[in-house]
């Protein structure tokens, strides 16, 4: 589970992220990194559409999001903030097929 400080919670820092951020696509989700200089911990946030598929999909997808930033953390600069937004075919992926793809983009975006 990621700590509060660990969150993007306000909208207006999805909108900065999102918008200014590198982006790194994958066939199941894109990858927003914004790199701040400041002095904490790297801050995530995801966005799952209805598009994915109903709730039970979507929160699935997000707590599988959650577990794999939770482990990659550690590897992601600080200060960074970083959007992940989920496509319809995270719904039908698995695990391992996920971790990989966000893993990938968190290293080379959001790499110390």
């Amino acid at each position: 589970m990621l700590a509060r400080q660990q969150r993007i919670t306000r909208g207006i820092d999805y909108r900065h992220v999102v918008r200014r951020g590198s982006r790194c696509a994958s066939p199941s989700a894109v990858t927003h990194v914004v790199h701040t200089h400041e002095q904490r911990p790297a801050r995530f946030g995801f966005i799952v559409s209805k598009a994915v598929g109903n709730a039970v999909t979507r929160n699935t997808v997000r707590r599988r999001l959650k577990a794999i930033c939770h482990e990659a953390a550690s590897n992601v600069r600080p200060g960074a903030d970083v959007v992940i937004r989920a496509l319809p075919s995270s719904a039908s992926a698995d695990f391992a097929q996920l971790r990989s793809e966000v893993r990938r983009c968190l290293e080379r975006r959001a790499a110390p």
